[in-house]
């Protein structure tokens, strides 16, 4: 009997037709839409006279352009304000379901949508934005796709994909003091590259990955698409299951027994084979902080940054260089008590609410650093809520923080929130390439834990030293 990894067993369950030598048509369960990849999709379709075929199949939010101050108020910048208004007509008109600001469930796309329970094991999931792999951590098919490919889905269902390699990487053992998953994918593309996983789809694996929680998890599937990968995905759990029931979409009564029970078959087959196996020393694993323009050039807090001739490629050399030269930083440097301007914690990566109380537990009883400017982001209306729930809201005023409302907010130089040019900024997201934040702006990435010593020392600092 063949064995099957994870990836294999619902890609095939998906497949409608094969095309000899060419892709599969794929069959997609949900697609999450959001106002900037959907407006020239929804415009194509109307000249073509074509309907969107399962509306229910299709959830849509706000997020990208939108502000994190005054959401009730009208968006002052002109394109943002009309991209967003085409999305609410594009939703009327089709009958997709749609989180607008200001409504109960509004928030990132890729934040809403497991908070909702829409996103479940054995599904295949897509939208216009990369970091779609987020939603691998249920045990799903995730990723993200162009805009005639988010025409071809609102018109079929269906998608035109080639199947992708198989890469499998363990990590194993008990992570130290201060290490979060953020830490572990971060360690994880320095090692094999921000290329390392092109052409393959990734399952994560090991005792390190069985211990995390749904939203670690979450975070370590969002940056897949970072080391070059078409997606992350986690085998489902107690801990999937737990995560999901009860929750708004999730299967009630009869119906969650049925799904549960298939949701149990959904895991890699002892001996299937993969295309590449990497295995990882979860002690190996220190806080990291990435220092270049990819989220593969980084390195422990503690490290220091590589000099020209531990580089051997001179392609690279010259990459290495140009980076250093935008980051001002020079080779050998060690970044341990750098002094940055800005902390940004938020983004599809870390904007959760177990991100916000772990920035909670280091900041308590503590005031920011007076230099130090920040954009604190809940990834969500709920987020938003229960950071009041648990009087999170009165320890981050406390400490001179202010809490803003649910977007993408500074993950991306597409709205108000912009870190200016020639500044550093501690980052919680997921990308630090030339301008990503802004024009000039340097952006550094780390978890939230290292966010959070930054906000209160005024720079680069080992949380290690704060934890008891």
């Amino acid at each position: 009997m063949e064995k099957n990894t994870l990836f294999d067993k619902i890609w095939d369950a998906h497949v409608v037709k094969s095309v000899p030598a060419g892709p599969d048509v794929f069959f997609i369960d949900k697609h999450f839409i959001h106002e900037v990849t959907s407006p020239v999709a929804f415009l194509n379709l109307e000249k073509r006279g074509i309907g969107v075929k399962y509306p229910h199949r299709t959830i849509a939010t706000p997020d990208h352009n939108v502000p994190t101050v005054d959401q009730d108020q009208t968006i002052k910048d002109k394109l943002s304000r009309m991209q967003v208004e085409k999305l609410r007509e594009n939703c009327a008109k089709y009958g997709i379901e749609l989180h607008d600001l200001g409504s109960a469930h509004h928030g990132i796309v890729h934040v809403i949508g497991p908070e909702l329970g829409v996103t479940q094991p054995g599904m295949t999931i897509v939208c216009g934005d990369s970091h779609t792999s987020t939603h691998g951590a249920f045990g799903a098919i995730a990723f993200g796709i162009g805009t005639s490919e988010v025409e071809m889905v609102l018109a079929t269902q269906c998608i035109m994909q080639s199947k992708a390699k198989k890469m499998r990487i363990s990590v194993e053992v008990i992570l130290g003091k201060g290490v979060t998953s953020k830490d572990i994918i971060l360690y994880i593309i320095s090692k094999i590259s921000a290329a390392g996983a092109t052409g393959y789809f990734v399952e994560y694996a090991g005792s390190a990955i069985r211990a995390l929680s749904m939203e670690a998890r979450m975070t370590i599937c969002n940056m897949s698409i970072e080391m070059g990968a078409r997606g992350g995905i986690i085998a489902p759990d107690e801990t999937t299951y737990a995560y999901i029931k009860g929750r708004p979409f999730a299967p009630k009564d009869a119906e969650w027994e049925i799904k549960l029970a298939e949701w149990k078959k959904l895991f890699t087959d002892p001996d299937a084979k993969f295309d590449v196996e990497i295995n990882i020393n979860a002690a190996d694993i220190q806080p990291m902080v990435t220092y270049g323009t990819n989220p593969g050039m980084g390195l422990a807090v503690t490290g220091k940054v590589p000099t020209l001739e531990s580089i051997t490629d001179p392609t690279e050399q010259q990459n290495f260089e140009k980076a250093l030269k935008y980051m001002g930083l020079t080779p050998g440097q060690s970044l341990l008590g750098m002094p940055v301007q800005n902390v940004f914690i938020g983004s599809c990566t870390n904007s959760r609410i177990e991100d916000f109380r772990l920035v909670a537990s280091i900041i308590k009883g503590k005031q920011k650093d007076p230099n130090v400017k920040t954009l604190i982001v809940p990834g969500s209306q709920a987020v938003a809520k229960q950071i009041i729930a648990e009087g999170l809201d009165k320890i981050f005023a406390a400490a001179g923080v202010e809490i803003r409302q649910a977007g993408c907010s500074a993950c991306l130089g597409m709205n108000e929130d912009k870190i200016p040019a020639g500044e550093y900024c501690i980052s919680t997201s997921n990308r630090n390439f030339e301008g990503r934040q802004g024009a000039g702006a340097r952006t550094m990435l780390v978890s939230p834990l290292t966010a959070a010593a930054a906000l209160l020392t005024g720079k680069i600092s080992d949380i290690r030293t704060m934890l008891n």
